[in-house]
């Protein structure tokens, strides 16, 4: 099996930095793209930032400039450096990853259980 464990949400001042985490375990053999989610209360679940296993980037653009997504290989955990806070990136953060799993070697989609991620005004 494979998980992901998010870690590092809470709540912040607008303004403020927050880092998340997210360490994928269980039966890896590799890990391909990885990236951050999130879903605010009524609101569809957005692509915020995702990384390639090559280090190729992409942002959803109300955050560039702001978060900053970055990922340790050789430990298969991928961050969410999140400066600036605003009330507006309010939410529930996903993280997801594509994982080739070393019992089928077919590569599967996983997600994490969710971190709430909270800027008061």
């Amino acid at each position: 099996q494979v998980q992901l464990v998010e870690s590092g949400g809470g709540l912040v001042q607008a303004g403020g930095s927050l880092r998340l985490s997210c360490a994928a375990s269980g039966t890896i053999f590799s890990v391909n793209r990885m990236g951050w989610y999130r879903q605010a209360p009524g609101h569809q679940r957005e692509l915020v930032a995702a990384i390639t296993r090559t280090g190729r980037i992409n942002y959803l653009d109300t955050v560039k400039g702001r978060f900053t997504i970055s990922r340790d290989n050789a430990e298969n955990t991928v961050y969410l450096q999140m400066n600036s806070l605003k009330p507006e990136d309010t939410a529930v953060y996903y993280c997801n990853a594509d994982i080739r799993d070393y019992r089928d070697y077919v590569e599967h989609n996983y997600w994490g259980q969710g971190t709430q991620v909270t800027v008061s005004s």
